[in-house]
């Protein structure tokens, strides 16, 4: 059977995020206490405006245009002039996509070149390449330069492969280290010098912790392709909303991504571009900083509760996720590493080789998120600083599971 399949697709296996959701749904319904910190979904609801525009647009049925509702996109290129850009996005500039992840496989599919990736990288970027045939070349990272790569790894890898078209993921804050990138400034001038595009993916920049968030358009506007939605900041992972911002210098490549979405989603649900209007376009401040100070508040206790001389892991900066390294661990791989870790303790983690480490590194992405968002945030809003008995009753699962990591790496 498999001489119906296409090569590249044989490759292929099931997305490692979504497929170790499943492996923990499928222990806990067997009955083993499993600690969910694998899976990178936000645990919190829709602002509740957000979800009564969904509601009141519910009526909408009709095919709206490819590249997404006018007054979506408007509100979207608006969002992010005033927040994180010095750019002037224009809803023309603006595509819309059943969230980002379809509209980064259009663009693999549509570019013609080479993929730079630093590692780690999120885990759909290189199959995406398999996918497209676009070769990867990887630039691996330490925590050193905090999980970024540096603009001299970058041009000694632009001189080894000596393309033409070259394509750079810069994802901050990032999935899977937690960390910012620091040095984008240095970044643009390699990707200026070389003509190269840069794909910036911003899926966690309104969950950036020191509210000083800065986008690589700044620095290179006319070769740089925002990608955001509503999964992350807004909790809508389920609703598949997301959207790229195109600068007019690569209007051509937009045109030609605005083809193959013609020709396979055809267009977002109606429903939810009208409802996400309100998401772009009302003030959800008061949620979003809610939603940070909870994040932020886990993420430090994880943090603060791992880190020893057996464990390196870097302070968390935005996000759902942190990336620890467990030095005195003894494995063969990773993936070797996190198995012992789910039957010993129950806590899922995954390894990093699923996101371009070399596989002899002992370290995993840990996302603490395992928690009842709603009830998090019902019970914490306010001024209220939180503290360790906040965890212990709205995030029981993060307390228990970082104490029996804790106490597994001690017992190596």
């Amino acid at each position: 059977m498999n001489k119906i399949i296409k090569e590249q697709i044989a490759q292929l296996r099931p997305s490692a995020t979504l497929a170790i959701n499943e492996e923990c749904n499928r222990l806990k319904r067997g009955g083993k206490k499993i600690y969910k910190f694998g899976f990178g979904q936000s645990p919190f609801p829709v602002p509740e405006s957000v979800v009564l525009s969904l509601k009141n647009n519910a009526d909408k049925h009709n095919y709206l245009p490819m590249q997404g509702l006018e007054e979506l996109r408007a509100a979207i290129a608006e969002d992010l002039n005033k927040n994180n850009n010095n750019n002037n996005f224009e809803q023309d500039d603006i595509v819309i996509g059943p969230g980002t992840k379809e509209l980064m496989l259009l663009t693999q599919i549509v570019f013609k070149g080479d993929i730079l990736l630093p590692a780690p990288s999120w885990v759909s970027y290189q199959p995406q390449a398999l996918i497209a045939k676009n070769k990867v070349y990887w630039i691996q990272t330490t925590s050193k330069n905090n999980w970024f790569p540096t603009a001299s790894q970058i041009e000694d890898q632009v001189k080894k492969i000596k393309s033409e078209n070259l394509l750079l993921f810069i994802n901050s804050p990032n999935n899977p280290s937690g960390t910012v990138c620091n040095n984008l400034q240095e970044i643009t001038e390699v990707a200026k010098k070389y003509k190269m595009i840069i794909l910036s993916d911003e899926i966690y920049s309104q969950l950036n912790f020191n509210d000083q968030y800065k986008s690589i358009s700044n620095f290179y506007p006319q070769g740089t392709i925002v990608s955001s939605g509503l999964s992350k900041w807004c909790g809508a992972g389920g609703w598949r909303l997301g959207f790229f911002a195109i600068p007019k210098q690569l209007k051509n490549f937009k045109n030609s991504l605005k083809i193959l979405c013609s020709e396979s989603f055809t267009s977002v649900s109606a429903p939810i571009q009208y409802a996400a209007v309100e998401a772009y376009k009302g003030d959800h401040s008061k949620y979003l900083n809610a939603v940070k100070k909870i994040l932020s508040f886990t993420a430090n206790y994880v943090y603060e509760n791992l880190k020893s001389n057996a464990i390196n892991i870097s302070k968390p900066e935005g996000g759902f996720y942190l990336f620890p390294e467990f030095n005195n661990a003894k494995f063969s791989s990773s993936p070797e590493m996190c198995r012992d870790i789910l039957n010993k303790t129950g806590a899922a983690l995954l390894p990093g080789s699923d996101f371009g480490l070399e596989s002899n590194k002992m370290i995993a992405r840990l996302s603490y998120t395992d928690f009842d968002g709603a009830n998090f945030l019902k019970n914490t809003l306010g001024s209220k600083k939180l503290d360790t008995e906040d965890l212990k009753k709205y995030a029981p699962n993060i307390v228990a599971g970082v104490a029996a990591i804790k106490d597994w790496s001690n017992s190596l």
